[in-house]
């Protein structure tokens, strides 16, 4: 993948960067899944640009709604949207959309869906059975998408075909697997993704 940040994996850290003059095209790709699975984590190692957040503190009414096994620690949640932004190539960016993981944002997640080229669904082996309903609704609405497992410290290790076997996942998606922590391994995941759309002739990446 040419970004014209990639050469410095650690550029998104320099503070506010614009769009080169050339840009002249842009694309949407959802970062989607169920709730704790590392999405904005994900979404702010991308981004080439401080990602926009809308992360908000869980309160005691998110008792018995929100369920945090296997989520130790984890205080905040996704209320809208994670936003970030990669420049592909002298005339092509990439916007992330990252979207809440609770049903109760499913209106939400379908008006972030709109006009996306193609979804990275991520995916905690821990409960593989929590994205069954993220990855009906991609393969519903016809949005390409690769499943992006996300190795937590204690996630368990799977042949590749065990995997896909548990996630119903067809031999032709991608099936990759990052750190979302880590900014090289998510740009490898990315730069993966980005590949398959290619091959696939739905992203040109014509400098």
């Amino acid at each position: 993948m040419g970004s014209a940040n990639s050469a410095d994996v650690d550029s998104a850290d320099a503070g506010p960067q614009y769009l080169p003059s050339s840009v002249r095209g842009s694309v949407k790709i959802l970062v989607t899944g169920p709730f704790g699975v590392g999405k904005t984590t994900l979404v702010g190692s991308l981004s080439e640009i401080a990602p926009l957040r809308t992360e908000e503190t869980m309160t005691a009414a998110s008792t018995g709604v929100d369920d945090l096994t296997g989520l130790d620690g984890k205080t905040s949640t996704t209320v809208a949207l994670d936003f970030g932004r990669i420049t592909l190539n002298s005339r092509l960016a990439l916007y992330l959309f990252g979207t809440p993981g609770q049903q109760r944002f499913l209106p939400l997640w379908e008006d972030l869906s709109r006009g996306a080229l193609g979804a990275i669904v991520m995916v905690d082996l821990r409960r593989p059975d929590e994205s069954f309903e993220v990855l009906g609704r991609l393969e519903e609405q016809r949005i390409p998408f690769a499943v992006a497992v996300n190795t937590f410290p204690g996630t368990p290790s799977y042949p590749e075909e065990e995997v896909r076997a548990s996630l119903d996942v067809l031999p032709d998606v991608p099936l990759l697997f990052c750190d979302a922590r880590d900014r090289r391994q998510s740009y490898d995941l990315l730069i993966d993704f980005v590949d398959h759309l290619h091959r696939s002739s739905l992203l040109e990446l014509r400098a």
